[in-house]
């Protein structure tokens, strides 16, 4: 194993990685209110997620440590809700239609 192949147990990392965390959260919370009718927030919200995702998997779960297989799973798994989330802002209806069992 390569030093990058092994856990990371500097603190550091971690810190930066909630404080952006939090950071991101309260993004989310000024564009909630303030701009709740803009077109454009579902995909921001959906960036935020998606972002928000990838640095819990990296830096928490630590997935890049994982097999190809595992790490292309959970990339799949992180993108799935901001993609269901601008496909339901923008095709509701035709969307919850074709998703529904």
């Amino acid at each position: 194993m390569t030093p990058s192949d092994q856990p990371n147990t500097a603190r550091r990392p971690l810190f930066l990685a909630w404080l952006t965390l939090v950071a991101l959260t309260l993004v989310s919370l000024e564009l909630g209110a303030n701009f709740h009718r803009a077109t454009w927030l579902p995909v921001a919200v959906a960036v935020i997620v998606w972002l928000k995702g990838a640095l819990v998997a990296r830096y928490f779960i630590e997935a890049n440590l994982t097999t190809p297989f595992i790490r292309n799973v959970l990339r799949v798994f992180i993108a799935f809700t901001p993609i269901a989330l601008v496909l339901t802002a923008f095709f509701g209806a035709s969307f919850a239609r074709w998703a529904t069992l």
